[in-house]
């Protein structure tokens, strides 16, 4: 049950600065919602749109120590990982696909719509969960091969780049093909 929570979580992080794009756009302001802050220049409103996904991405992360625990560990001194292969810039293009669409969708409801169309494929693709907010924390995105050529994707701290010396026994599993490195 945490699993699914998780990734309905993650889903909703890795999308959600769709929403933020849109609120800049349309130039909604917090100061329109409460008469209190009226004084309030617009960026502030902005800023403190782009903080709630950092801090939902801050709190999905504290909530990956919850997940089920897998590893990836070598065997006979060998790493089962024999290629790695680097995924941060390969859904960069994805994510300013979501900021045109923002930017060009003209209604809070055809937004709406979107929005659910874009998190339900995210969630049933199953291995979307890049969410660029990952890397304000340090998080590097990778795809890695093993040595029964499965290719699963990782998120980590650390910087990939000899298979031969790679190592992971406190993975979290997210999906089957999908893990969190909760080690520095």
């Amino acid at each position: 049950m945490i699993n699914l929570i998780f990734r309905l979580f993650l889903t909703f992080n890795a999308t959600s600065l769709i929403l933020v794009v849109y609120l800049v756009k349309t130039q909604k302001v917090i100061n329109v919602l409460w008469w209190r802050l009226a004084d309030l220049p617009h960026f502030v409103s902005y800023s403190l749109y782009f903080l709630i996904p950092v801090l939902l991405t801050f709190l999905s992360l504290l909530i990956s120590k919850w997940l089920a625990n897998d590893s990836i560990e070598k065997e006979n001194g060998v790493s089962a990982i024999k290629e790695i292969e680097q995924a941060n810039n390969a859904y960069l293009p994805s994510y300013l696909g979501y900021f045109f669409v923002a930017l060009s969708v003209p209604y809070c409801d055809t937004l709406i719509f979107v929005f659910a169309i874009l998190f339900l494929f995210t969630f049933l693709s199953q291995t979307l969960y890049f969410n660029p907010l990952f890397l304000i924390f340090g998080y590097h995105f990778y795809y890695l091969t093993t040595a029964t050529n499965i290719k699963i994707f990782l998120i980590t701290r650390k910087e990939l780049k000899d298979p031969s010396k790679l190592n992971f026994p406190k993975l979290k599993r997210i999906n089957d093909f999908t893990f969190i490195d909760k080690e520095k």
